[in-house]
């Protein structure tokens, strides 16, 4: 099992920065960021994007690696994407990971003046976006025309540190979104059901999930093994870092269903993922033990 640590874009670096070294220092395995140009209510503070911000984490730690949570097409063109991705990757030295999604509704798209797609459309979009975009980490003198992107001798030089391109970690609750993470993904991220009321139909919910993404793969024609597979504990009703054992009941159970990695945020003053940095640094002293499970 490994434990990752998402840090939201919403502080200036002046606190944001120590935050990434604790993250290292603590031994996660992983540290995430939003991509987006706001979210929820959070748009009316401060935000910040995910690009520069990761590039300034790759320049404070060593290890650690640094990831999207999650790139979209609500607002990335996968030609102007795949160069800031060549560059963070470089920058880290091969420590990034790549978290794409379809994208939703909201502040990304209406910011933008943009109609908001059906989701149905949004999936059809994305499919278009992974394609291109894997391309464009694995290919030069890139050409394509589909619905809804273009790409006219696209350059992609020097090419990714990681080959054959840093890993991709595809977000997908649907049917067809999880088809799309079984043939794209290096690896899944799924948060469960989050209108369910109560813990244990969020835990179920998983669970079917996880079993939709088994056959997904088996259709794709990949082995169980081949893509890791994470789970946001911070989606369930009860937050995972309410205390220490919360965290370790958490974890135990995402391992029990085959989870590879599970992920937690940051714990903010108030409003979203509040909660208190002791209990942070408490499951940070148990990270030996979790990765074990």
């Amino acid at each position: 099992m490994r434990i990752g640590i998402v840090i939201l874009p919403d502080e200036r670096w002046s606190v944001a920065g120590r935050r990434w070294q604790r993250a290292e220092e603590y031994g996660f395995d992983h540290a995430w960021t939003y991509d987006h140009i706001g979210w929820r209510d959070l748009v009316d503070g401060p935000w910040f994007d995910a690009v520069p911000t990761l590039t300034a984490a790759a320049m404070v730690t060593r290890r650690i690696r640094l990831g999207t949570y999650v790139a979209s097409p609500n607002f990335r063109h996968p030609v102007p994407f795949a160069r800031s991705v060549l560059a963070l990757d470089d920058i880290s030295q091969g420590r990034l990971v790549v978290g794409v999604g379809a994208g939703g509704t909201g502040y990304d798209t209406t910011v933008l003046g943009e109609p908001e797609l059906r989701p149905g459309r949004r999936v059809d979009r994305f499919a278009e976006f992974l394609d291109l975009f894997s391309r464009l980490l694995t290919e030069d003198h890139v050409d394509h025309r589909g619905e809804f992107y273009a790409a006219v001798d696209a350059r992609t030089l020097p090419g990714p540190v990681q080959q054959p391109r840093p890993p991709l970690v595809v977000a997908a609750n649907g049917p067809r979104a999880i088809g799309l993470a079984a043939r794209h993904g290096d690896g899944w991220v799924t948060i469960g059901d989050i209108r369910v009321p109560d813990n244990q139909r969020w835990w179920l919910s998983v669970e079917r999930l996880r079993e939709r993404f088994d056959i997904a793969l088996a259709d794709a024609g990949r082995a169980p093994d081949d893509v890791r597979r994470f789970l946001n504990l911070d989606s369930a009703p009860t937050s995972p870092l309410s205390s220490a054992d919360a965290f370790t009941e958490a974890a135990g159970r995402a391992a029990a269903l085959g989870f590879t990695d599970v992920i937690a945020h940051w714990p903010r003053s108030s409003g979203w993922y509040a909660g208190s940095e002791k209990v942070l640094e408490t499951v940070a002293g148990l990270l030996p033990r979790l990765r074990a499970l």
